[in-house]
């Protein structure tokens, strides 16, 4: 495993590997790896010959208010997992690194955007955008491995790589959960331990919903009290929001009569946990 810090390494190091007529398989992180992330790197090493993992804390995805610089940080042990998983580049750059200058180019996708995360985190998204954009013009992936578990960026890229014909195939990979069904994340970190047995009220409220759909219930208004009488049981709760939209165009829905994306957030104290989940009528 090789590790490197500059655009300019990274990138020939590549080259050669692309010379030599191998393929690269690319997982964008955040750093303060997880089975979720594990998972997300195995899969990238099936699909390719050469995996590449980036580790950045990208400052323009978060806002104001947001906990950018508590955000959880352990390079040695990220590159501990890196290695254990048989990531060959590894690709730890500083912000100064990949924000060079004043930066006066953003990406923006319209629509994707606007509503769940983005009705509460309005500048994230492009954020995203820009940074993604940017590591894939660094890395010149194959086939790029995003997490289901942050559905609405999982969409979000996948359209901005149709609209700009970036030459990457996106996979999305299957959410990875806790024994209790906790969806993994960095800022599980954050929870008291009183706060992490309340985070579970997540999974349990999105599973109720799915059985509540396949007994052939299909009223938004319905499903969502169910949903909010469980928050209310839980002291430390308090819902962002909870959606329920079409899969691809994450347009929101009246009533679950087809394939329907599930989607909330909450705050544990000063948490905030998102997780998700797909519901088909009639569906088991």
């Amino acid at each position: 495993m090789e590790v490197f810090s500059t655009i300019v390494d990274v990138r020939h190091a590549l080259r050669e590997e692309r010379r030599r007529g191998r393929s690269v398989a690319f997982v964008p992180t955040m750093g303060y790896l997880h089975e979720g992330h594990v998972a997300l790197m195995r899969e990238g090493r099936k699909r390719a010959n050469i995996l590449v993992v980036s580790i950045f804390v990208n400052p323009t995805q978060f806002g104001p208010s947001e906990d950018l610089d508590a955000y959880p940080r352990d390079l040695e042990s990220d590159l501990a997992k890196c290695r254990g998983v048989g990531a060959h580049v590894v690709f730890p750059p500083t912000p100064a690194e990949m924000y060079q200058g004043t930066p006066r180019t953003t990406v923006t996708v319209e629509g994707l955007t606007q509503g769940l995360c983005g009705r509460s985190r309005p500048t994230h998204f492009q954020g995203v955008t820009t940074v993604v954009t940017k590591l894939f013009n660094i890395v010149q992936p194959d086939v790029a491995i995003f997490g289901e578990k942050d559905y609405q960026q999982l969409a979000v890229l996948r359209q901005m790589a149709r609209d700009l014909n970036t030459p990457v195939e996106i996979i999305g990979a299957p959410t990875v959960r806790e024994p209790d069904g906790l969806a993994m994340s960095s800022r599980n970190a954050y929870l008291s331990p009183d706060q992490r047995q309340q985070a579970t009220v997540l999974i349990r409220s999105l599973r109720q919903v799915h059985a509540l759909v396949a007994q052939g219930e299909q009223d938004v208004g319905v499903l969502d009290r169910e949903v909010r009488g469980l928050l209310d049981q839980e002291p430390d709760a308090r819902l962002d929001y909870l959606s329920f939209v079409h899969p691809d165009t994450l347009e929101p829905v009246d009533t679950v009569s087809a394939p329907t994306r599930v989607a909330m957030a909450v705050f544990l104290g000063p948490t905030r946990l998102i997780d998700n989940i797909l519901v088909t009528p009639g569906a088991p």
